[in-house]
């Protein structure tokens, strides 16, 4: 065990906080676990917020390029990797990744983002996480119930919406809550499930067949990591859909509630500086994202012979003509 290992062992839950500063001619080792690709734009704007703080990758920053692109089902063997090779904090991409990492280390600094950290157990409090995992935490069951109301508001003759939703993220609660939210509407809510990439395609096909008006896209990294798919497809079969990052209408989806992810990346690139500067881990508030965005992409909605209202529109923050 190398004297710095041993350092980690004898304080435990302390070193954590270990400053990168005292540490003066080691560079900061950064892992990664991540289904996007390192050219991604959330991490492009990640290390563009680090460089732009003087946190230069190959002087102050070393990034272990193994977690980038990887499956969620390597994320156990990957993060235990990552703890064995001297990472000094993990970034962890959505809460399988999360709960990789944290199976792997409890003293290793990770900052992650989840759709909700108090709800998977992550931590006890926003304002005091009390462990060694920090982040961003996205508002993802209320921010469901948005998209949902703002898809009926869009298509105000729908009867008939699907949710397309990953049961490892989305529980049979806030499910109800849905359903309770489109009777008032005389809507009837379906749900299809998909939790690996390869149930994709055949959930979206399905809600077609049964007649789907209309889909909310849930929260999750899993449909996140594979929006260019699913707009795709959504967009040949002609059913209008909502997503979770702006982005994704930018992108070709035909609108979408939340916060950036190029915002967020930045917020936790902050995050991890602080730590780098010898913030105490256990002290390190999660973080929750304060600007929303409603995207509507009506070139999309062309493509779709749809027309969106215009008292819908004047509420968009962005419309792509």
């Amino acid at each position: 065990m190398t004297a710095r290992r041993e350092l980690i062992t004898l304080l435990g839950g302390a070193a954590v906080a270990w400053p990168f500063a005292a540490r003066a001619q080691q560079t900061y080792r950064l892992g990664i676990l991540s289904g996007r690709s390192r050219d991604e734009p959330n991490f492009v704007v990640f290390f563009e917020e680090l460089r732009q703080a003087g946190i230069v990758e190959g002087q102050q920053l070393t990034v272990d390029p193994r977690g980038f692109s990887t499956r969620e089902d390597r994320y156990p063997a990957l993060a235990v990797e990552l703890v064995a090779s001297g990472a000094d904090a993990i970034l962890a991409a959505g809460d399988a990744a999360i709960a990789a990492a944290q199976a792997a280390t409890r003293t290793i600094p990770i900052v992650g983002i989840s759709d909700d950290m108090i709800g998977a157990g992550f931590v006890r409090s926003l304002a005091r996480p009390g462990g060694n995992i920090t982040g961003i935490s996205i508002l993802a069951t209320e921010l469901n119930s948005k998209r949902l109301e703002l898809l009926m508001d869009a298509l105000a003759n729908a009867r008939r919406i699907a949710v397309l939703s990953d049961p490892r993220i989305t529980t049979p609660q806030h499910l109800t809550r849905l359903r309770n939210a489109v009777r008032s509407r005389d809507v009837e809510l379906d749900v299809y499930e998909a939790s690996t990439p390869e149930e994709i395609a055949p959930a979206i096909e399905a809600a077609a067949k049964a007649g789907a008006q209309a889909m909310n896209v849930l929260a999750s990294p899993l449909l996140s990591f594979n929006s260019h798919q699913i707009v795709d497809q959504l967009v040949l079969l002609r059913l209008p859909a909502i997503y979770q990052w702006p982005e994704i209408a930018e992108q070709g989806g035909l609108l979408a509630y939340g916060p950036r992810i190029t915002r967020t990346y930045r917020q936790m690139a902050r995050q991890l500086m602080r730590l780098m500067r010898g913030a105490n881990m256990a002290d390190a508030p999660v973080e929750q994202p304060t600007v929303f965005e409603l995207v509507a992409n009506l070139k999309t909605a062309r493509a779709m012979d749809l027309q969106l209202p215009e008292s819908f529109l004047t509420r968009a923050d962005e419309v792509i003509e």
